[in-house]
């Protein structure tokens, strides 16, 4: 009789032999009869038991490897334009494996997010564990969602945490993932709605506590699918890089080339440094230095770290963590100008006359020291006459030049009239463990504007050089307004009693009177903000269409090539355009790869640059919500910044939230909707309601997991709200009948025919 086997070689056999696992082939296999039958019966029982074994139907297999055909979802392409899979199932205690996806000539093209039944191969020796080949194409993208699981007697529900969605998912039993009640989890959707109208859901990921401290970035992160992890091979080229030396470049480190930067700032990627022209035939004029990390000189076009930064795009900014563009060996360390070391970079020197007007720049490769790091604050206290131990040695050939060749710039931005928006940027000050402590305003100095204005001058020369050369690039486009915004902005202006010009060219010039008409009164921050929504988004383009919003003709983004890859690829332009580093063949300049792709190039980092500012907004929206749902039947004062059939935006003023006023909470009548004139009118008090009125409101409701506040109603322009049809005031029924609401319907059109 043969030994009966142990849990080991059964497990061993199972593995090896994936299509034949039912308990009659392991008995066959082990020669096991009889009696004997069931001892194995009760073996695999406890096996299944504890989870290390699954049995499908009346055969047995391992939990941690995958059957040999499987269905797999197609993920993105990776940094190295690879496609790997993911298995629909997957029950392992062990990471989920990566799978190659090996297409043959004869395939079909799948697409990230398809779903396929493949045939799988284990590999050894690679980093992945598993090669697919196609059987069939079984189904389209399945539609995703991140929410909070709520656990049921029969499976549960999940609740959305995005804002705009308030439809629930349901979730059978087996497809919760044992996901426990309140976790934040990721789903998709399966089959179709039950007849109680709620779409199938299954969980595919378990993301934890949403109220745990920092999981806010983390839900946006999820939400925005904003890659937070660095391959293996990038991670080693980023290990493997050496600083850059001398070789083939100018020696600025005599230069007085400072980087001022937030005092919070992750990474220093330009410094400025200002002085007289000594010219004699440019009297009154200044010298300023703008020098730029040397991106390209690590991130060579072909590499993994290269094809990565392309597919990030950007860094992604919150206020508890960044998502960089680059590992932060690179980025935090190697690029980052920081005080006192040499640093490789990309440099532009920019003669300006007296009027303030750049008559001349050239660029150079080299390498820079720089002086010091400062903060704005530092920058600004040194130029108002209270310097630090810091900025008091640098005040004659640092602090003095840098401002005065800022006035220079001042008077030429007053001339070109770029759009002159002012926008308070919140700062949200969080506690150690991640919760937030307070919500303010950031300061801002001429300091600020003095970075900005430099930044403006050296994109703008960059622009300009590579068109001089001839050299393929990405220009930085910004078209003017739509006549539909136009419109809208000029209702904004209207009902807050200015005037904003028609039947003109618009010009900057225009939209900064309208600011100016604003500045000191209370519509302030609304005009802003109104004026600022309606402008077109900007974005990145081969072809030079101007940029409307700078009021300049030719403009490309040169200044940030750690977080933006724009940069990158016209630091690779002026390099090749210069013959600095060997060009195409090999080395850091712009490749045909690159050139050939300019066009996907740039609509693909102008997705991800706007990816990354919803997902930053979001964050700041739930962070506000977190700071707020403490003081729930607090009052708050704040004016509406938007109107809309279901109600009404507030923009609260102590944090600048802004809140959703629901109709139902306004006043006990119809309120009829006016597109035309942004407002809602009460059918039976006439009660008004539109855009910069001022209001106090009472909050009802502070989300965190969806950033969502709801607000109600108390005072409008400092007076109650008028009593409704039923002599009461306070939020009316929720629900109206049918000829109530045709009857409300008849007044107000009654209403727009006495208007008119």
């Amino acid at each position: 009789m043969n030994q009966f086997p142990t849990r080991q070689q059964i497990l061993d056999w199972i593995a090896d032999n994936p299509d034949a696992t039912a308990k009659r082939d392991i008995a066959k296999a082990f020669n096991i009869k009889g009696s004997a039958r069931i001892e194995l019966k009760r073996l695999l029982r406890e096996l299944e038991a504890e989870g290390v074994v699954d049995r499908r139907r009346r055969s047995y297999r391992d939990h941690e490897r995958l059957p040999p055909v499987s269905v797999l979802e197609i993920l993105p392409p990776d940094a190295d334009g690879d496609l790997f899979a993911r298995p629909m199932e997957w029950q392992g205690t062990a990471p989920m494996p990566r799978i190659l996806f090996s297409p043959r000539k004869a395939d079909p093209a799948v697409a990230p997010g398809e779903r396929i039944l493949a045939r799988l191969t284990e590999v050894e020796g690679e980093d992945y564990a598993y090669q697919a080949r196609l059987m069939r194409r079984i189904g389209a993208v399945a539609h995703k969602v991140v929410g909070i699981f709520r656990k049921e007697t029969e499976g549960g529900r999940i609740v959305p945490i995005d804002k705009g969605q308030d439809r629930q998912w349901r979730v059978r039993g087996d497809a919760t993932l044992d996901a426990q009640d309140g976790e934040l989890v990721e789903a998709e959707q399966v089959g179709s709605r039950n007849r109680l109208g709620l779409a199938q859901a299954r969980i595919i990921e378990r993301l934890g506590d949403p109220s745990a401290p920092r999981a806010v970035s983390l839900i946006a992160i999820y939400q925005h699918g904003i890659p937070d992890d660095f391959p293996d091979a990038v991670m080693a080229e980023a290990d493997a890089t050496v600083p850059a030396t001398m070789s083939g470049r100018e020696d600025l480190r005599a230069l007085p080339l400072v980087t001022i930067d937030p005092a919070d700032a992750r990474d220093h990627d330009d410094a400025v440094a200002a002085m007289p022209d000594d010219d004699p035939r440019n009297p009154d004029g200044m010298v300023i230095w703008v020098a730029i990390a040397d991106v390209a000189a690590y991130v060579r076009p072909g590499t993994a770290l290269d094809r990565e930064a392309r597919h990030r795009g950007n860094s992604t900014y919150f206020p508890d963590r960044v998502v960089p563009m680059l590992p932060d060996i690179l980025s935090g360390d190697l690029l980052s100008l920081h005080e006192g070391v040499d640093r490789p970079v990309i440099a532009v020197r920019m003669r300006l006359d007296a009027r303030g007007n750049k008559i001349s720049h050239d660029f150079h490769r080299g390498m820079m020291h720089s002086a010091a790091s400062l903060s704005y604050e530092q920058a600004q206290a040194a130029a108002d006459g209270t310097p630090d131990e810091a900025t008091a040695p640098l005040m004659d050939s640092v602090i003095r030049p840098l401002f005065a060749a800022y006035e220079l710039l001042k008077s030429a931005r007053a001339r070109r009239q770029p759009l002159d928006l002012d926008l308070p940027e919140r700062r949200i000050e969080l506690t150690p463990d991640g919760r937030v402590k307070s919500v303010a305003f950031r300061d801002r100095y001429d300091a600020h504007r003095l970075i900005e204005e430099f930044m403006v001058l050296a994109n703008v020369a960059a622009a300009e050089e590579l068109t001089r050369l001839r050299r393929p690039l990405l220009f930085r486009v910004h078209e003017e307004p739509s006549p539909e915004k136009l419109n809208a902005l000029r209702d904004v202006a209207e009902a807050s009693g200015f005037a904003l010009a028609k039947g003109q060219v618009l010009q900057t010039s225009h939209l900064n009177r309208l600011l100016a008409q604003a500045e000191g009164t209370d519509f302030d921050e609304l005009i802003n903000v109104s004026t600022l929504r309606s402008m077109t988004q900007a974005y990145y383009h081969p072809e030079n269409f101007g940029h409307f919003g700078l009021a300049l003709k030719s403009y490309a983004h040169f200044t940030s090539p750690i977080r933006r890859y724009s940069d990158l690829i016209v630091h690779r332009a002026l390099i090749s355009g210069h013959g600095w580093g060997g060009g195409a063949k090999g080395g850091d300049g712009l490749s045909p790869q690159d050139i050939e792709t300019l066009s996907e190039t740039a609509q693909h980092i102008s997705d991800t640059e706007r990816r990354s500012m919803a997902a930053e907004r979001d964050t700041t929206d739930r962070y506000l919500a977190a700071y707020l749902a403490d003081r729930v039947g607090s009052e708050f004062a704040g004016r509406i910044s938007g109107v809309q059939r279901f109600g009404a935006f507030v923009k609260l003023d102590e944090t600048g939230a802004d809140g959703l006023l629901p109709i139902r909470e306004i006043g006990r009548e119809y309120f009829h909707f006016d597109r035309d004139r942004q407002v809602l009118e009460g059918a039976d008090t006439g009660l008004t309601i539109g855009i910069g009125q001022r209001v106090t409101v009472r909050l009802a409701e502070a989300i965190p997991t969806t950033g969502g506040l709801t607000l109600e109603l108390v005072e409008i322009e400092g007076r109650g709200i008028p009593a409704g049809p039923r002599g009461a005031r306070g939020k009316g029924p929720r629900r109206r009948d049918v000829t109530s609401a045709k009857a409300g319907e008849a007044r107000a059109r009654k209403l727009r025919r006495i208007r008119k």
